[in-house]
């Protein structure tokens, strides 16, 4: 099989992480998740006190950031300089601080190129909003991943129960702030590219998405 660059895009909560692993260690690829790296921006202006609003401010930060990736042995960690921000950037205040950080343009070119010299060498699954749109849309295979509000709520609403914050009702509420921010914004909305197979998951486990991808990029080879 010839090397590919491989993109799935989605809504929060549709299985994009979880995916996107999957299949990376499946093709034995590497696996970039680009959300991350928006919730590190955001981490780290908050971290400053700077707003999204302030440019002149937002792009000091993001001239002083550091990002790279690195590996534990069991998962991917982001670290921030030196410093590993993998679980503070995980909070529902970074979630929806980054969505508004991601709107904006300066934080967009900055991690651009960023994104581009990662895939340079392909043999990678990256996940995002606009993989397949914005940052690679020669992808060798775009994929959109999608799933109902409420299937993406309670898998969002289980994975954060363990920490007795939000109601499921509250989860659903903000994920639907969220989705209609990003999808919404005038800069790289949140939408299928118009070569990306869509694929539901609301009635599908994590493995079986998996297998229904690995079935398409046979096809398209």
């Amino acid at each position: 099989m010839k090397k590919m660059l491989i993109t799935i895009d989605g809504p929060a909560g549709a299985g994009k992480t979880t995916v996107s692993r999957a299949l990376a260690h499946r093709l034995n690829y590497r696996h970039v998740d680009t959300g991350a790296l928006y919730r590190a921006v955001a981490f780290e202006a908050l971290a400053a006190g700077v707003s999204p609003d302030d440019d002149q401010a937002l792009e000091r930060v993001c001239e002083d950031m550091e990002l790279t990736f690195a590996s534990d042995g069991q998962t991917q960690r982001l670290l921030s300089g030196e410093i590993d921000i993998t679980d503070d950037i995980r909070s529902d205040e970074i979630s929806m601080a980054s969505s508004l950080f991601s709107a904006k343009p300066l934080v967009r070119k900055y991690l651009l190129e960023t994104q581009k010299k990662m895939g340079a060498e392909k043999c990678v699954v990256f996940e995002g909003r606009d993989m397949g749109t914005v940052v690679f849309p020669e992808a060798d295979v775009k994929f959109f991943l999608t799933a109902s509000e409420k299937a993406r709520a309670l898998r969002r609403f289980k994975e954060i129960s363990s920490s007795g914050g939000q109601t499921l009702d509250q989860v659903q509420k903000d994920m639907r702030t969220r989705d209609t921010n990003d999808s919404t914004r005038s800069i790289a909305p949140l939408k299928p590219a118009k070569d990306a197979s869509v694929i539901d998951s609301s009635d599908l486990f994590a493995a079986d998405v998996v297998d229904i991808m690995i079935q398409m990029i046979r096809d398209k080879k």
